[in-house]
This record gives structure tokens, sequence and C-alpha cells, in this order.
């Protein structure tokens, strides 16, 4: 059963889904504009967060509000904030592409405590709330994947090509783990990757130059699901350095180790 906060969190996200997917539908009518290199938004994105502002606010007032698009309201009530990405995988989103999804966490305090991640593509949503599990569409409990050795694993990362320092480090990682894995996959979608790996389908994940709002939704479900959640440092996961190694307790940590000795 859900609780009352979070079906708050789950209107929001479908409503704002409905939204997107008329949107995706006359993908090639948006009007897009740059927001910098290699991160788009749109009117639809736009749009989205709005929608999801706009209930949440109905149903909690106090509550603050953080979102990817640049609404934030403080909140009066001094513990809560909603965490927003209204459209993680705005790239995929413009090309077609139906990776994309709504993510939704609710921070209380310095806690995630809720979490939403919809895609409305392939209708599939997946919520966690702290100490109740992780699911997918109500009905399945997720667990990450039991696989022990890196050797049988997909893990999955997001890889930027800006010329960043993080970028190339993150291409000399690369060059270590993939002769170590199974396979090597790139959703460019951070929610997606951590909702998957939540449910079994990715063995492990790391990325950094993450934002709060790329990490704290899919946080959650990844714990919830039994997952252990670090920074490169190997201290356990925060929402604000940006970095995020994940998966079962074997897979993170040889993960851990391969991508610590990088530098």
């Amino acid at each position: 059963m859900r609780s009352a906060l979070l079906n708050v969190m789950v209107q929001a996200a479908t409503k704002a889904g409905r939204s997107l997917t008329k949107d995706f539908g006359e993908v090639e009518n948006l009007q897009v504009s740059v927001k910098g290199p290699a991160d788009f938004v749109s009117n639809a994105d736009k749009r989205a967060e709005q929608i999801v502002f706009e209930e949440l606010q109905k149903a909690r007032p106090t509550y603050g509000f953080l979102g990817e698009e640049g609404t934030e309201v403080k909140g009066t009530d001094g513990q809560h904030r909603w965490i927003v990405d209204p459209l993680d995988g705005t790239t995929n989103f413009l090309h077609g592409i139906p990776m994309f999804a709504v993510a939704i966490a609710l921070e209380r305090g310095t806690e995630i405590v809720a979490s939403v991640i919809y895609n409305p593509i392939m209708d599939e949503l997946y919520t966690a709330e702290k100490g109740g599990g992780a699911w997918l569409n109500d009905r399945k409990r997720l667990r990450v994947a039991g696989r022990r050795h890196l050797a049988d694993t997909v893990i999955v990362t997001g890889i930027n090509s800006q010329g960043r320092a993080i970028d190339l480090l993150q291409l000399k990682q690369l060059a270590q783990v993939t002769p170590a894995v199974a396979g090597i996959r790139r959703t460019g979608s951070a929610s997606t990757d951590l909702a998957w790996l939540a449910a079994g389908r990715f063995d492990g994940y790391w990325e950094a130059g993450l934002k709060p709002w790329d990490v704290a939704p899919g946080y959650l479900l990844v714990r919830e699901a039994g997952g252990v959640v670090t920074d490169y440092a190997g201290t356990a996961g925060t929402i604000w350095n940006g970095q995020v190694i994940a998966g079962n307790e074997n897979i993170q940590g040889q993960l851990l180790k391969i991508v610590k000795a990088v530098n």
C-alpha cells in the first residue's frame, strides 16, 4: 500500500508523463533551445516541471522544491523538499528515443525518504519509500541482481564528451572497466540507470558529475532493493557530491576498486 505522500508523488509523475507522451508524439515540432553543451531543454521539459511543481505544491504547500529546470522554493516547514527532474533523458526525448523518465524524490532533513521514477512510454512506474522496499508498477518487489563476479556483469554508465577533466577521467575508467565485464551500456538517463539497477537489469553503475536530481530518486530505489551506493572514495553515497558507484555488495566493491585505481 502506498502512503499518502507517495500517492501525491505518483499522481504528479503520471500527470507530467501524460504531457510528455503527447509531446513525444510530436517531437519534431518542439521548439528547442540550447542550455549548454550536450544539454538541451525543450518546451516539453519546462511544461513537465510546471505540472510536477503545481501538483506537489497543491498537496504539500509548506514543502520546498528543487527542480532541474530552475524552479526552486525554500519551503516553510524546514524539513521537507521535493527534488525533481521532470524529464531525465532530454536528448533521448528530442531524438525520438523512448528512454526517459519523470523523477521525483522527497528529502526529509538530510535523508531521501521516498522516490518515484516513471517512464510513460514503457509505462513503468518505480516507487520506493524508506523501509518499505522498492517496487515496479506496485506489483513486483525489486531486488538488485545477485551476480558475484564482475566478468559476468552488464555495467551502465554515463559518458560526456565535453572535454572536461571529469569527462577524460571517465574515459580512462571506461577503458579499465570494459575488459573486466561482460558488457557496458549507456542509456542517457541516470534515473533509468538506477531504476534498472534496482530491478536487476543492470549489475552495476558508476558515474560522476551528476546533479542531486539525477541521483536522489534512484539512490533510494537501489538502497531499498538491497544495493550499495557509495561515492568514488567508498563513502556512503550522498546526492550532493555527484559521484555514484552502485550494485550489490560484491559487484559494487569490485567496481569501486577499479574506479578508485584510475587517476
